[in-house]
């Protein structure tokens, strides 16, 4: 499947002894064939590109000799390395030149009945040790392998696009397939300069079977308007780290090919969240496939551009901001709480030149509060990202309190105390009572419902959801909640202050997980099953959502850092709401937060961690 942007890639040097498999042919030059070609001659291969379409061997071609030139001038190899590697590159219209071929890659599109056509012309071609590797993410590899007349001698390969910088090698095996032949295969991709995972064959193997239901998930949100594309990609790429959002990584797959694979998986699992959202096939059946069309999500300059054009749907206000009431002016800001995202909020509020008041349950925490922020600020001086003198007006800024009297004159109040409504709900009554007509109340919650917390004030208009993302001060995203009684005004108010303090507002409908969680935590929840069903191992999974995903840290790594019992008590809040089988928890990790293995902070989760 086709990615985001990604690392340069390497060239690894031709192996000193020869290797096993030393001639590839690769059927099918489109993207991924032409990578292919690339990665294989660059490591020493003789590589034999088989296409019907004489086009499609030009552009290959083409496309080698402008990948190894720009190879020689980033000093990646040298020019007799290039011409030697073009050398060993020749192409063809018929599958017989595949005939002395050590390894045969087919890698044509994702049609069964294609592919069964090419397997099926192999048998009569290749020798008796060859080995057939399918380049599908989708498709059985057993079906093909049963058709086949050397079972034992098929297995899939599943590159990841660009072949030449993504690191992931997904080696498929079937109950057919030979040891020998997996053995081989993998060590040819460490050869060149890939990581192998090993995998069974299911749809989706490991990267894809987690990714291809967070992009179903999301295009389902799109379609339901909950909220713009522009909103589900900025909101994906700004609160998770990803190199991409969910819509505009779909164009780049396809969303034709988006849907073969949701429906191969859906017909394994016949789990609601693969059953393709009905807009994928809409788009599919207008032609409307994402970048190789030129529209699909998104509007593009041209048919294969990666450059995004405005269309009916962009926002005319710039970043996405809805155009309408004016807000109200804040100048004083109170933040309620002392724990990491209280004082992170007012560390965001103060350096924006904001007076902050920072009301805890007792001066001493209040206190503690502040001096976190101080240090904060103190490691910011540190490497280099703020000034002495911003860093002691940002902390002179901050006044802390041990009630929440202190907010009699503050314009917003945001309150940052623990995840549990009915605590929410008495300090917004504690809130309405102190805090001055037209105040705009706001609520960090990342899974509560903001309209409860609305209605235990006699103000339910002027309350709003702010989720700030952790750390506060590094993050840029905040999911902007409103409600069905929120006012125009306080949700332009919120806006503004948002890009004041430097950071980008999303807008999303008062729902359990807004768009983030919602869209995070059943793919983590989904790598939990894979674990539990013994599929792949923990070390596997996330490799496989790094290389592969492009994501800044695997599933497990990333849960055992949110905690496993603030996620789990996600998981049942998105369960409750949307009542989808699918999303039910996780056994697995019912299991162990029940056992107190709660992530690193208590020293073990799914791994093991050192105590300070």
């Amino acid at each position: 499947m086709d990615r985001t942007s990604t690392p340069e890639p390497s060239h690894p040097s031709p192996s000193p002894s020869a290797p096993s498999l030393r001639t590839v042919a690769v059927i099918g030059l489109g993207t991924m064939g032409t990578g292919l070609a690339e990665v294989l001659t660059l490591a020493g291969r003789d590589v034999v590109g088989i296409d019907v379409s004489d086009a499609a061997a030009l552009r290959a071609g083409a496309a080698l000799e402008a990948a190894t030139a720009r190879a020689v001038e980033r000093g990646r190899i040298t020019e007799a390395e290039r011409r030697a590697a073009l050398a060993r590159f020749r192409t063809s219209r018929e599958l017989s030149a595949a005939a002395d071929a050590d390894l045969v890659i087919e890698v044509v599109p994702e049609d069964y009945d294609l592919k069964h056509e090419v397997f099926t012309a192999l048998d009569a071609v290749v020798r008796p040790t060859a080995i057939l590797a399918t380049g599908t993410n989708a498709l059985s590899v057993t079906r093909l392998a049963a058709d086949s007349a050397r079972p034992e001698r098929v297995l899939g390969l599943h590159f990841f696009n660009p072949a030449p910088a993504m690191r992931l090698v997904e080696v498929v095996s079937s109950v057919l397939t030979a040891p020998d032949a997996v053995a081989a295969v993998t060590e040819l991709a460490r050869e060149l300069g890939k990581e192998p995972v090993a995998v069974g064959d299911r749809p989706g193997f490991v990267a894809d079977g987690l990714l291809f239901g967070y992009l179903n998930q999301a295009a389902a949100m799109y379609e339901a308007r909950y909220a713009t594309r522009e909103d589900i990609d900025a909101a994906m790429r700004l609160g998770c780290g990803l190199p991409m959002g969910p819509l505009a990584l779909l164009d780049l797959i396809g969303i034709d090919t988006a849907r073969t694979v949701l429906e191969a998986m859906y017909a394994a699992s016949h789990d609601r969240l693969h059953a393709p959202a009905p807009v994928l096939g809409q788009l599919a059946a207008a032609g409307l496939t994402g970048r190789k069309a030129g529209r699909g999500f998104y509007s593009y300059e041209a048919a294969g551009s990666s450059v995004v054009v405005p269309d009916a749907d962009t926002p005319v206000t710039g970043e996405g901001s809805p155009a309408g009431a004016a807000g109200r002016e804040v100048r004083a800001v109170g933040v309620a709480g002392s724990g990491t995202m209280a004082s992170g909020i007012a560390e965001v509020f103060a350096k924006a030149g904001y007076r902050v008041v920072l009301a805890a349950r007792s001066q001493e925490k209040a206190d503690a509060a502040k001096a976190r922020i101080a240090k904060s600020l103190a490691r910011a001086v540190a490497k280099g990202r703020l000034t002495d003198v911003r860093a002691d007006a940002a902390l002179a800024a901050v006044t802390p309190a041990g009630s929440l009297d202190a907010f009699a004159d503050v314009d917003l109040a945001i309150e940052a105390v623990a995840e549990d409504l009915e605590v929410k709900q008495q300090l917004f009554a504690a809130l309405d009572k102190v805090c001055r007509p037209g105040a705009v109340l706001a609520t960090t919650t990342s899974s509560l419902p903001v309209v409860a917390c609305a209605r235990a004030t006699s103000r339910p208009q002027d309350v709003v959801g702010m989720h700030f993302f952790n750390p506060a001060p590094a993050m840029k995203l905040v999911e902007v909640v409103r409600t069905v009684l929120t006012a125009d005004d306080v949700h332009a108010t919120v806006r503004a202050v948002c890009a004041r303090v430097g950071k980008h507002p999303v807008d999303c409908g008062d729902r359990a997980g807004f768009i983030v969680n919602a869209l995070l935590f059943p793919y983590l929840n989904n790598a939990i099953k894979m674990v539990q069903e013994h599929y792949a191992s923990l070390d596997e999974i996330d490799a496989a959502m790094k290389l592969g995903g492009g994501y800044p840290m695997g599933p497990f790594e990333l849960l055992d850092v949110v905690g496993l019992d603030v996620s789990l008590a996600i998981e049942k809040v998105l369960h409750r709401e949307f009542r989808d089988p699918g999303l039910a928890p996780a056994p697995l990790l019912e299991h162990l937060v029940a056992a107190g293995c709660l992530g690193r902070k208590t020293g073990r989760g799914f791994r093991e961690y050192a105590r300070a």
